[in-house]
């Protein structure tokens, strides 16, 4: 397949050049980014989930473009928000682990957007700072966004707290903090509905991430957990457990689902709809129970923790006429679509490829998305039943098929399309020989591209200056111990 790049990708575009070739420009649309901490993308009413209820998501697919087969690069918090803001792979930035700090030097989304003559927004959580999960943001550490009320990490819905403008007094959402920043986010769209600048809004929400059973208790009793179908992947072992965790996770969702049918209406209330590309994603999805692991294991190969929603409205594409598109997408595509859905100069530090062109021409091509697990923690803490599975890989998704390479060589194959729920294997079946060579080689063409040649966990972890103990090949567990900052000779702004 030719890779499509638009001409000014190509070209090494530092931030003050982007400023001075780009003045401000108020046609071009607002984008306002929803997107949500651990939503699996089968979690939807309109992916054919039996249990769960998302009426203003499934209205949202029925009028946008519906990625099928969209993947989070690394499915963990931290490297997905470093490939979003940036349109790198974790294997250029050296974010691979949660709670490491974005280096000063890469460019990212905002600061691109900035020079074309947007203003930016920034509500939720941040999780790119790596100085501590309850520690102030200042404005030069916030790449670009100018409106600001966040935090690093927050997981106490009901008691979450934000750090608002240039002030580092500590404040908390009020309630249920996904409602609460849904409001914030509808007065910003109202308040900048009609300026003379286009803006971007992102909207970072916390939930349906752990502890589920926070959830508010009107969506919790939606979900009785013994009416509650789990896909065929969990094991009965696992059963009991699942539905129980399910119950809040899907209370969350449709919490959630509220608040996207919320900036909807406000979006149409404030006659802005047709000129905004609207975005409801995630940054990576979770296990619940799903091949034997437990309810909310991520960074694994699967789909349910790999495969996310990924929805787009835009009118000026699409004329108000929804479709699916089995065109596969990864994290670091993101930025330079939205970029050249919006008509803005793609900066060439970005290693993601830019969709628009096939997305304004209703074509799709059978593209292999990259994603991977650089330096793995899912073994650490769960149990040796687990062992085995807590290992490096690199992936394709393909419009029909998953394939996973481990260190150790071929791993998993999976037709998703006739296997949705993964459970036949079929990378050592013998008639299946020739398609396991095929996509090895696909895979190992996304690799050269990155310039990854897929070391044990360790070798990148030095590589990038991470400290670890001696025979360990992991610095921290999920979001404990001491954050660190990547550091390479090579760095994104000064290519």
């Amino acid at each position: 397949m030719k890779r499509i790049i638009p001409l000014t990708a190509l070209i090494l575009t530092p931030l003050a050049t982007l400023r001075a070739a780009v003045p401000p420009d108020p046609v071009k649309p607002n984008i306002v980014y929803l997107f949500c901490d651990q939503w699996r993308g089968s979690a939807t009413g309109y992916h054919g989930d039996p249990s769960v209820k998302t009426p203003n998501l499934d209205r949202l697919a029925k009028e946008g473009l519906n990625f099928l087969n969209a993947v989070s690069v690394c499915p963990v918090c931290t490297p997905y928000r470093a490939a979003l803001m940036t349109g790198r792979y974790p294997t250029s930035t050296g974010m691979f682990l949660n709670d490491a700090h974005l280096p000063d030097s890469e460019l990212c989304l905002a600061e691109a957007l900035k020079a074309a003559g947007y203003t930016t927004a920034y509500i939720g959580k941040w999780h790119l700072d790596g100085r501590g999960r309850a520690a102030y943001i200042p404005p030069e550490r916030r790449r670009g966004w100018e409106y600001w009320k966040a935090s690093e990490c927050e997981h106490n819905y009901n008691h979450s707290h934000y750090y608002a403008g240039n002030s580092g007094v500590k404040q908390f959402w009020k309630g249920y903090d996904a409602f609460a920043q849904t409001q914030d986010a509808q007065q910003y769209i109202r308040d900048h509905a009609s300026g003379s600048q286009p803006f971007v809004l992102m909207v970072s929400y916390g939930p349906p991430h752990f502890p589920h059973n926070t959830a508010p208790e009107e969506f919790k009793a939606l979900y009785p957990p013994a009416k509650i179908q789990l896909p065929p992947n969990v094991p009965p072992e696992l059963q009991a457990k699942a539905k129980q965790e399910a119950q809040g996770y899907y209370a969350h969702c449709t919490a959630l689902d509220k608040c996207v049918g919320d900036v909807l209406r406000t979006l149409e209330e404030t006659g802005i709809a047709k000129n905004t590309i609207l975005v409801f994603t995630a940054d990576h999805g979770e296990m619940m129970g799903s091949h034997g692991f437990p309810p909310w294991v991520k960074q694994v190969a699967w789909s349910e923790a790999a495969n996310v929603p990924f929805l787009v409205r835009y009118p000026a594409i699409q004329g108000g006429q929804g479709r699916t598109v089995h065109m596969p997408l990864t994290t670091p595509d993101i930025f330079p679509t939205l970029l050249g859905l919006a008509g803005v100069q793609i900066p060439g530090t970005v290693e993601g490829e830019d969709l628009s062109p096939l997305l304004r021409k209703e074509r799709e091509e059978d593209r292999a998305a990259l994603y991977m697990n650089v330096s793995p923690f899912i073994g650490h803490g769960f149990g040796k039943e687990y062992q085995g599975f807590d290992k490096e890989y690199r992936a394709i998704r393909t419009t029909r098929y998953t394939y996973v390479r481990s260190i150790e060589g071929p791993w998993l194959l999976y037709d998703d399309v006739k296997d949705p729920n993964q459970m036949d294997n079929l990378v050592a079946k013998p008639e299946f020989a020739k398609l396991r060579t095929e996509l090895e080689a696909r895979l190992q063409a996304q690799l050269k591209k990155i310039g990854d040649d897929f070391r044990p966990a360790r070798s990148y972890l030095e590589e990038w200056g991470y400290r670890v103990k001696p025979g360990d090949s992991v610095p921290f567990a999920d979001g404990e111990g001491e954050t660190q900052t990547p550091q390479r000779k090579t760095t994104a702004k000064s290519k």
